[in-house]
This record gives structure tokens, C-alpha cells and sequence, in this order.
């Protein structure tokens, strides 16, 4: 049985219904390594949904995949220069300069 097969099993069975409920609210999903792998974008949507994940190497937790807590406001730009137009010919060669550069001493 693949460890993303192992998740959350609540369904009746018997007695052991307490017990897989219990489970299912203290423990997340394991995903094996090779599964976190192939499907890790399925993954992070499913963490930035809200779940936990944790994966396992060899059947061993070694990584926890959890949402982010907050993520605060959006930045916006700080308009530092204070520019506000910018001219058509702005990147248009500047024929002094290239005068310069040629070596042309006037």
C-alpha cells in the first residue's frame, strides 16, 4: 500500500472506530518521498489549503509540509525617484556619447 493510500480512514470498522477516528485527528497523511516527488505540486495546493503532510523517506518522517501562516499585505511599489513620465526616446543613442567612445576628440 502506497503511503499516499494511508491517509485518513474514518469509516465504520467494528470496535477500532474510536480508534481510527482519534487517529485521523491526530496524525496527518504520510507521503512517501518518490510520492512527494511526482506530485508535489498536488502537494503544495493541498498545503496552502490548510493541510498538513508529512513525508516519510524509507517509512520515516523527515520533512512536514504546512501552510504558511500569513502572508501580511501586498506589496506595493515605493516610487523611491519619484518618477512619473518617462519620455519616448528615453534608450535613444545620445550622439555626444558616441562621439566620445569613438575616440573623436571634437
Amino acid at each position: 500500500m502506497s503511503c499516499l493510500a494511508r491517509s485518513i480512514d474514518a469509516r465504520p470498522s467494528g470496535p477500532y472506530l474510536l480508534v481510527n477516528l482519534v487517529k485521523a485527528n491526530a496524525m496527518p497523511p504520510f507521503v512517501s518521498l518518490y510520492d512527494a516527488k511526482t506530485k508535489l505540486s498536488s502537494l503544495v495546493d493541498r498545503a496552502a489549503a490548510g493541510e498538513e503532510i508529512v513525508i516519510a523517506k524509507n517509512g520515516v518522517p523527515c520533512a512536514r509540509l504546512v501552510p504558511i501562516a500569513s502572508r501580511g499585505q501586498r506589496r506595493s511599489p515605493a516610487n523611491a525617484m519619484r518618477i512619473e513620465y518617462i519620455a519616448d526616446d528615453f534608450d535613444a543613442p545620445d550622439l555626444e556619447t558616441e562621439r566620445l567612445f569613438a575616440g573623436d576628440p571634437e
